[in-house]
């Protein structure tokens, strides 16, 4: 990321009130100008620092992401002899951060863009040597499991949907 969010700063002000909007109220929910007024800057001032309400959702989600990743980061670490452990373990940790940051309903979103989505590039780096297209399964049941937080399942319940999932040994080839 190539700015620091400074409460002072028109820009910094507006994505950590985007921040707060989009995970109370996800993408389609959040009204530009709505948003906008919130923080006491003109809807010009969006478009001029992000292009349009989703060049601002992707600076939101990418930060989303990026703490996400940092909490899996540190799981893999420990995890780090133990692949088939790591994996399922990065996963979990992954979802009970986007539990904690209030970002499971931004992070169960499809990303916008697909060619750039850090949760999806993180499976993808730690199933090298994996089936092809696990990081994808993964990163699909990841943000599943979210998306029944956000639809009003009890985290607990998803949260072992999805270890139940991620902790499977893989079926022998036929």
């Amino acid at each position: 990321m190539d700015w620091i969010p400074t409460p002072r700063s028109a820009k910094g002000r507006l994505v950590l009130q985007a921040i707060e909007a989009f995970a109370n109220a996800g993408f389609d929910g959040v009204n530009v100008t709505e948003l906008t007024q919130s923080v006491g800057v003109t809807t010009g001032v969006l478009y001029h620092h992000f292009g349009s309400k989703e060049g601002l959702y992707a600076v939101v989600r990418e930060e989303l992401e990026r703490r996400v990743v940092d909490r899996m980061d540190g799981a893999a670490a420990v995890l780090s002899d133990e692949p088939d452990r790591a994996v399922a373990g990065t996963a979990l940790v992954g979802f009970d951060a986007a539990i904690q940051l209030n970002a499971h309903r931004v992070l169960a979103e499809p990303p916008r863009r697909r060619d750039h989505e850090l949760i999806a590039d993180y499976f993808r780096r730690l199933c090298q040597g994996r089936p092809p297209g696990l990081e994808v399964v993964l990163a699909a049941a990841w943000r599943a499991a979210l998306q029944m937080v956000v639809d009003g399942h009890d985290p607990v319940q998803a949260r072992s949907a999805l270890e139940w999932i991620v902790s499977r040994k893989p079926a022998s080839p036929p």
